[in-house]
């Protein structure tokens, strides 16, 4: 979420083509190099925008060129779109919202209802026309609904020229103007934004609080600004020549004229985000595989070597990601001081950075592993949040852990004690809950974040580790620039290992049933071992024998047909409907201890253990 400063400004990496995969859908061919199934189809953007800002008003005139290509195998006749910004004013629905949960975010809270009418936020649509063709249209709430002169075929594409304005509410949540650590402007969700049609239809929830879903395609945008202003985010750069920005000297030879014009191009992405302040500071530092990071933070002697830290941690975190995951395609990433605490975009991050230097660090991680868990592998963040923030949860502490030497057995302890006590709490809701549809906002919190991780943390425990790895790197390579769902993590991992896991993603993600094995009993040489809660899990039980001597083993879930690769002894496989388990060793037990990696979210742990 960072850019650049007064001086050493915006790297002029030349417009890299970078696209990983062909640009259409059109064909069989093509359709089948974009996923696994040979069915699968995706709709296509080309958005040409040009805006004109004035900092003082913050209000924005536009032109927004956008080529729809509808690679469905339906005839579309409405379009919708995305006015986000409609979000912050009086009245709104994450105004009510904010003020009607029992929890609100406290960055909300009732701040929308005060807002006057010079800082509300808000997108207006002047003209819309389907080549060349006036539409009709209407605004409700934070969705403009048209309706089309001419139906699009499938195959076919239709342009749309639109003329619309817009005013940069204050900040508030995650977009905005003049934020607590004063950044004048975090330019998030600011533009008339196609909604996203896809196998199940059209997506377009109301901006309520939760996060996004858009359509795959191509960005040329300008921006004009005050020339004082030093603008990053998404996209390379095309002209630092003409806006006065000597990168290889590392000096400024400014136009003379009061605005200078930006232009941006950005690939293959499903967003475009910039933010902008007179007073940032820009530093690169060079990356794994040619991608240079650059870091755009105030010019406050408090906050600069933190980020100067941050530069050699960033780095570190990118060749992680790489191994472990997939190869990042792009040729920058950045990271911004903006927005209201830490919010993933294309090919950047916006950050509060006035942090100590771990929690910098901490979120930058959190932050750019979303490249991979929702930029790159674009999960619907309204419906399958956990894929999102869980994924990424996962993979981050996993990093964490690694580039700060934590040396942590179980880097998701934390992750499991969260859900431990979301269990306890009673207000539990499905995985399957729609993300503004949770009662409460602590509920959506640790069921996004700490069980969406667990989900991957726990598969690690059913399929083995080895096997996790695999699954991780062939879900990327296959669904990379697509919109992955949870059936294709589960299918991918089926893939991998062999192992039925039906069981796994329904119960996990679609119930709230729990898991909950005990040892019942020890007599001699055998172990009873009981099923308590509702759903079902492979068992790993290490037995100390009263000799002083130790063995592991491994009892299958019967529905898996299969087992995970393991140096344990193996015994008959357990069938859920089953409640016992009786476990025959040679030797007399002494104690037992089930799951002692506690990689299984077993929610009581104390009738883990038991001695003879």
């Amino acid at each position: 979420m960072k850019i650049f400063s007064k001086l050493s400004i915006l790297v002029a990496v030349a417009f890299v083509a970078c696209k990983p995969q062909q640009e259409t859908m059109s064909g069989e061919k093509n359709r089948t190099s974009y996923s696994t199934s040979p069915t699968y189809w995706q709709q296509k953007v080309n958005y040409e925008m040009e805006i004109d800002m004035n900092v003082n008003t913050y209000q924005y005139t536009g032109t927004q060129k956008l080529v729809y290509t509808n690679n469905s195998p339906d005839v579309l006749d409405k379009v919708y779109y995305h006015l986000y910004f409609n979000a912050f004013q009086p009245g709104s629905e994450m105004d009510v919202r904010s003020r009607t949960i029992q929890d609100p975010d406290g960055r909300v809270g009732d701040r929308i209802s005060k807002l006057s009418d010079s800082e509300i936020g808000y997108l207006k649509v002047n003209s819309l026309t389907q080549n060349g063709r006036k539409l009709t249209h209407s605004t409700e709430g934070t969705i403009l609904e048209v309706t089309l002169a001419k139906p699009i075929l499938p195959g076919a594409s239709a342009t749309f020229d639109m003329n619309f304005e817009g005013q940069v509410p204050v900040q508030i949540r995650r977009s905005g103007r003049n934020n607590s650590e004063g950044v004048a402007l975090s330019m998030t969700q600011w533009y008339p934004k196609m909604a996203e049609y896809d196998f199940e239809g059209w997506h377009t929830p109301p901006y309520i609080g939760r996060e996004f879903h858009g359509v795959w395609g191509d960005f040329d945008v300008k921006i004009t600004i005050d020339k004082s202003f030093i603008i990053g985010g998404t996209g390379y750069l095309q002209n630092p020549n003409e806006i006065g920005y000597g990168y290889e000297t590392g000096t400024v030879k400014r136009p003379d004229t009061d605005k200078l014009t930006w232009h941006f191009k950005a690939p293959n992405v499903h967003d475009f985000t910039w933010a902008a302040d007179p007073d940032f500071v820009h530093d690169t530092h060079e990356g794994a595989n040619g991608v240079t990071l650059h870091f755009l933070y105030k010019n406050d002697p408090a906050i600069k070597e933190n980020w100067k830290e941050l530069q050699y941690k960033t780095a570190e975190m990118l060749v992680y990601f790489n191994e472990y995951i997939g190869q990042y395609p792009y040729k920058q990433y950045s990271v911004i001081q903006g927005g209201d605490g830490g919010m993933e975009y294309a090919m950047c991050t916006l950050i509060t950075g006035k942090r100590r230097l771990s929690s910098l660090i901490g979120v930058t991680a959190h932050e750019l592993a979303h490249t991979w868990f929702q930029f790159l592998l674009a999960t619907n963040e309204s419906k399958h949040e956990w894929m999102d923030e869980g994924f990424t949860t996962y993979i981050s502490n996993r990093c964490m852990n690694h580039i700060m030497d934590q040396n942590r057995d179980n880097p998701h302890k934390g992750s499991y004690s969260s859900y431990y006590r979301l269990v306890k709490s009673g207000v539990e809701q499905p995985l399957t809950t729609h993300a503004d549809r949770y009662q409460y906002n602590r509920a959506y919190s640790v069921s996004a974040y700490s069980k969406g991780a667990i989900f991957l943390a726990q598969l690690e425990y059913v399929i083995g580790k080895e096997n996790l790895e695999k699954t991780l790197k062939k879900y990327f390579n296959d669904f990379k620039f697509k919109h992955p769902t949870p059936n294709d993590i589960k299918r991918t991992a089926e893939k991998v290992s062999g192992i039925h896991l039906d069981w796994y993603l329904t119960d996990w993600a679609q119930t709230t049933n729990t898991i909950d094995y005990g040892v019942k009993e020890i007599s001699g040489n055998k172990v009873i071992l009981e099923r308590i809660g509702l759903m079902p899990m492979p068992i790993d039980i290490t037995v100390n024998y009263a000799d002083g001597s130790s063995e592991e083993f491994y009892i299958p879930l019967r529905m898996m047909r299969s087992k995970k690769p393991t140096t344990a002894t193996l015994k008959a496989d357990w069938a859920w409907a089953y409640p016992t388990y009786t476990l025959e060793t040679n030797k007399t037990v002494k104690s037992v201890e089930i799951d002692p990696s506690e990689l299984m979210a077993d929610v009581n742990r104390e009738n883990n253990i038991a001695q003879q």
